[in-house]
């Protein structure tokens, strides 16, 4: 796995290596039971402080995408193929698609280019079109 972030983004460095995590779990290059580089070893890899990706593993363990344990490590432990969302996931993330969604008419993006984006987005990653068909009645 490898992992690109950017030293001189305003997006702190531990929510980057978040970020391209998941990424990297929603286009299928990790998947459940994956195992994740050693926290000093990606610091190193990187060239940041290991706290910093501590930081990163701990949002994706309360988020439930990643198992954290002493002897296996870091694992991932939920892929798109592990079936629906935990209890109340859908609805924390519609809320924050809801801000990314205003940020986005805040600064004049029209309806049809975010569509486009999210269209376009969605299709990169490794997710089956006939569960979204199937979940929303209609084709993606």
């Amino acid at each position: 796995m490898i992992l690109s972030i950017d030293l001189s983004s305003d997006v702190p460095i531990y929510q980057q290596i978040r970020d391209r995590i998941v990424e990297a779990i929603a286009s299928g290059e990790l998947v459940e039971g994956s195992p994740l580089p050693s926290t000093r070893q990606l610091a190193a890899d990187l060239g940041v402080n290991f706290h910093t990706v501590n930081k990163s593993y701990d949002l994706l363990r309360q988020e439930g995408l990643v198992r954290l344990n002493r002897k296996s490590g870091a694992v991932v432990q939920r892929d798109a193929g592990s079936g629906p969302p935990e209890a109340g996931f859908t609805d924390e993330w519609a809320a924050r698609l809801r801000t990314l969604l205003a940020e986005a008419v805040a600064h004049g993006v029209d309806g049809s280019s975010v569509l486009a984006a999210c269209g376009s987005t969605l299709a990169s990653f490794a997710v089956r079109t006939a569960d979204l068909t199937t979940d929303q009645g209609e084709p993606a």
